[in-house]
């Protein structure tokens, strides 16, 4: 069962001392359907539906890598009725750094290419096309482990032909140095980040590590021309101005970045 809707805490860009900090606010959705943010420690259970088997289903939306089914595949044991839809209200954004970058060494510390993708919400005049599917309950955990620098948004989609979705899918949401440090400590964040002179994860001076966001682009490439064109003029900088489209119209050499040898398979689109 659904829980009473609760509007989400909008993030708000705000300035402080020369960098993007996460404020809250308020807001009503503007389709009449609440979206709630969900906790880390039920498995999502507000979410679950049941399945065909024993475990029970928990719906996701996929908006970067996981535009690819290959990388849902890939991702998690369980993959059911892979699929299109749109979400309103919110945009993509590539605005924090993520430590599987700095793990495996295809973050660009130097020049600040590091940042990985989020969504926050938008305007009524935003939209998204994203992958919708489901995966077994038995896979959440390992998924908000994985999923940890996030929040975790309860949305309705519709489907690509505009039907509206008849449940909900948890998104990950942009969110904050304080508030990752208030889940694990700083002891966990020191550890994720600090050791590889991190200041600050979520940073509006950041811009896409090249080697993710190529995977991207090539991923929604393979969606078909909705799914590409909503990456490119639906995703944006840090800077909440510059799309997607334009930054590769200044840096055509991004989908030239090629992974190591070793990584072309999960970062090949």
């Amino acid at each position: 069962s659904v829980p009473r809707a609760v509007p989400p805490r909008k993030v708000v860009a705000g300035r402080q001392g020369g960098r993007m900090v996460q404020q809250r606010a308020v807001v009503a959705v503007a389709s009449g359907r609440a979206d709630f943010e969900l906790g880390r420690t039920n498995n999502f259970e507000e979410i679950q539906r049941k399945g065909e088997g024993e475990d029970g289903l928990v719906g996701v939306v996929g908006f970067g890598s996981l535009l690819s089914e290959k990388s849902a595949a890939s991702t998690f044991s369980s993959v059911h009725r892979f699929r299109l839809g749109r979400v309103t209200n919110y945009r993509r954004i590539f605005s924090h750094v993520a430590p599987i970058f700095l793990e495996r060494g295809i973050a660009r510390v130097e020049t600040k290419e590091m940042a990985s993708l989020s969504v926050e919400p938008g305007t009524e005049k935003d939209s998204i096309v994203v992958s919708l599917f489901d995966i077994d309950v038995g896979d959440v955990a390992a998924f908000i482990a994985r999923e940890e620098e996030y929040r975790f948004m309860a949305v309705q989609p519709d489907e690509l032909d505009g039907t509206p979705g008849e449940h909900h899918h948890v998104m990950c949401l942009a969110s904050c140095d304080e508030d990752f440090i208030a889940n694990y400590g700083q002891e966990r964040y020191d550890e994720r980040y600090s050791k590889y002179g991190i200041e600050r994860v979520w940073d509006d001076e950041l811009l896409p590590c090249p080697v993710y966001l190529r995977h991207c682009v090539l991923a929604a490439e393979k969606m078909g021309t909705e799914a590409y064109d909503s990456f490119l003029d639906s995703t944006y900088l840090a800077d909440r101005a510059t799309t997607i489209r334009s930054y590769l119209d200044k840096r055509p050499d991004i989908l030239d970045s090629l992974p190591p040898e070793h990584l072309r398979e999960r970062y090949g689109g």
